[in-house]
Formats: C-alpha cells, sequence, structure tokens
C-alpha cells in the first residue's frame, strides 16, 4: 500500500510503522453496538484506518443516549444508531469500508455476519447478545474484544485467543451460565458515569489494533478491571477450566438451534402492557395497584400514590401487593416486564398484572406533549 499522509504519527511510531498500518488497513473488525461502547470504539478504528468495519445495532436514538453517545447529536433523535454512525464514520475516513447492519443479532443471522470478520468487538448492554456472540466466536474461532460497563467501573477482557501455553478461554470461563433477570441491574436502572463507557470502548479498540497488527501483548485470558472514582485497575487470571455447569452449543447446527433468550431467562412479554395515555386514565382507579421497580433514588418520582420496591427485593416482598390489578413501572419498560411476569407467575390468574410500556420515560414525554 502506498504511503497516507493520514497515517502519518503511525508510521513514525516505534514498533508500529508501515508493516502494523498495512496490516490495520487489511484488517476487518465487527462491533456489535453502536451505545457508549460501541462509539468510542469506532471512532478510534475508523481513524486508526482498519480496512473494514461492520456495525450491528437495532435501536434508534434516544435524548438519554447523549451523555455517554458521543457520535450522536440532539437533531438526530429518533433515527438509526447503526446508519448514523456509518454515515458520520465514513467523513472520519472515506477509506475505511464501513459496512452497516440494522438488525438485532440472532442465531438466523450470527454466522454469515460474523465469519466475514477478522475481530468482533462485544459492545452489546443485554446477556442474550453477550452469551451468543461468545459461543459463536468460540465455534468460529474468532477473537472477541468484551466490554462491560456498570456505574463507575468499567471491564475488558480478550477471549478465543490462545495465551504462550496454548490456553484459550471465553466468556463463559468467567460467568458460565446467565445471572437470574431481576439480578441484572443495567445502566437504565442503576446510572452509568457517561465518560466511562468512552474510556473502555476506547481500551477495546486498542485491545482490537494489537490483534490486528501484532503489536503489544493483547488482554488474552486475562480481565483488566478499571474503577474511575479511585482510578484503581486491577487484571485477574481468568480460570483456564470451563465449569462444568455451563450449557453451550458445541456445533453451529446446535448454536443456530439454541434458545438464548429462553437460556438467559428472557421469556417472551405475556405480561399486559399498557401505554402512558391508558396509564394515566386508570393508574388511581379502585383496586389498582402502582409498583415502581425502580431504585428509591431514580428521578423522577411517581407524582401520585404507589409502592415502590426495587427490582432485587421484589422476591421477598411478594406480600404487599394485594390488589385485583397491579400496574408494575420503571423507568424504561424493560424492568417492569421482567417483574410483571415473575409477579404473574407468583400471584396467580386472580390478580391481573400489567405494566407500563415505554416506563417513566415514556409517561414524561407523553405528559409533557
Amino acid at each position: 500500500m502506498e504511503r497516507n499522509d493520514r497515517y502519518s504519527r503511525h508510521y513514525r511510531l516505534s514498533g508500529f510503522g508501515e508493516v502494523a498500518q498495512t496490516k490495520l488497513q487489511s484488517g476487518r473488525v465487527l462491533v456489535v453496538g453502536a451505545g457508549g461502547l460501541g462509539c468510542p470504539a469506532l471512532q478510534y478504528l475508523v481513524a486508526a484506518g482498519v480496512g473494514k468495519i461492520g456495525i450491528i445495532d437495532h435501536d434508534r436514538i434516544e435524548l438519554s443516549n447523549l451523555q455517554r453517545q458521543v457520535l450522536f447529536g440532539t437533531n438526530e433523535i429518533g433515527l438509526d444508531k447503526a446508519e448514523i454512525a456509518a454515515a458520520k464514520l465514513r467523513l472520519l475516513n472515506p477509506e475505511t469500508d464501513i459496512r452497516e447492519y440494522v438488525l438485532r443479532l440472532s442465531t438466523e443471522n450470527a454466522v454469515e455476519l460474523v465469519e466475514g470478520y477478522d475481530v468482533v468487538l462485544d459492545c452489546t448492554d443485554n446477556f442474550t447478545t453477550r452469551y451468543l456472540l461468545s459461543d459463536l466466536c468460540a465455534l468460529l474461532g474468532k477473537p472477541l474484544v468484551f466490554g462491560a460497563i456498570y456505574k463507575y467501573e468499567g471491564q475488558i477482557a480478550v477471549f478465543n485467543v490462545a495465551d504462550d501455553n496454548g490456553v484459550k478461554t471465553t466468556y463463559r470461563h468467567l460467568f458460565p451460565l446467565p445471572p437470574d433477570p431481576l439480578d441484572a441491574p443495567d445502566c437504565n436502572e442503576v446510572g452509568v458515569l457517561g465518560v466511562l463507557p468512552g474510556i473502555i470502548g476506547t481500551m477495546q479498540a486498542t485491545e482490537a489494533i494489537k490483534l490486528l497488527t501484532g503489536v503489544g501483548q493483547p488482554l488474552c485470558n486475562k480481565l483488566m478491571t478499571i474503577n474511575l472514582l479511585d482510578n484503581r485497575s486491577m487484571v485477574l487470571d481468568i480460570p483456564e477450566t470451563l465449569s462444568k455447569v455451563a450449557v453451550y452449543p458445541t456445533s453451529l447446527s446446535h448454536f443456530e438451534a439454541f434458545g438464548y433468550d429462553d437460556h438467559c431467562g428472557i421469556t417472551t412479554p405475556s405480561v399486559h402492557r399498557i401505554s402512558p395515555q391508558e396509564f394515566m386514565e386508570i393508574c388511581q382507579g379502585n383496586g389498582i395497584l402502582v409498583v415502581d421497580v425502580r431504585n428509591v433514588d431514580e428521578q423522577p418520582k411517581l407524582p401520585f400514590e404507589h409502592v415502590q420496591i426495587p427490582l432485587q427485593e421484589l422476591p421477598e416482598n411478594v406480600e404487599k401487593i394485594d390488589r385485583n390489578h397491579v400496574i408494575v413501572v420503571c423507568q424504561s419498560g424493560k424492568r417492569s416486564q421482567f417483574a410483571g411476569q415473575f409477579l404473574r407467575e407468583k400471584l396467580g390468574a386472580d390478580c391481573r398484572v400489567s405494566h407500563l410500556e415505554g416506563g417513566v420515560a415514556a409517561l414524561e414525554i407523553y405528559n409533557n406533549g
């Protein structure tokens, strides 16, 4: 490849130079998730000159994303993340072949998508996709750069890459089985410091660059944690032996038939959904109990009578729910689905259980509209 002034600082970099840059320009990276982690990872991979980059995301931009998803602007709310990200990244570096996929990764489409790339970045925020990606990358022998965030702390690891002893680990070596949905809070529930995914996503891009070029020592079989409150970081060894309790597909045909939603405890919602308009009309009616499953410090507060039981505390507080109709509320509607399903199973047919579609966020939009 011809020398390109765009990458002049890489050419001058000791231990990197034209050889590593050429490898980058021949490399192919698939980024799954164009949110808080994916935005910085994509920007730096494109700027670095990776030859081909795929972006998978089915979500649309929301106002609450903008505190940390720095590729997007207020005027783009409601548009597809993958399409907007791709358009802006092409302006950053038109030499990179950027492919956007506005879809939800599933066992039906994942094999074909992942096979076309050299390195995969897990920038997702849900366990279903996380386990799906881990299992598939293990089956295909694809390096997987994992990132996760929680409040003020981030995690990074590199899976499916052999160390000097030939050992490869996967996400399941860390977490053999998914957590119960009631015990798995996300940033919608507990919040996240906006700069944290920027740091972790940038480090994911760094690990991908190291894998593509052979420069440096990737975090193979190691988990790095970073806490922004005290600037402490640790690098932990991932267990080499996979737990016997792990359940996972061992072939591509098994993978394509594997039910990841069921595996992660996510069932098809059978809880009645109530729109914000319907909620406002009936929420204070006779025999109706509104249960807010958010944490006590989450805002805004509901301005009418209700019971607040944080999601994790719901199992030991079922006895407090004694009305004919229960409406479960959370910030975005995700936790209320889980809580509604749980209560429906515990309370039986004598109690009608519904949940507020879109959560308090949707209710605010409706009331302010």
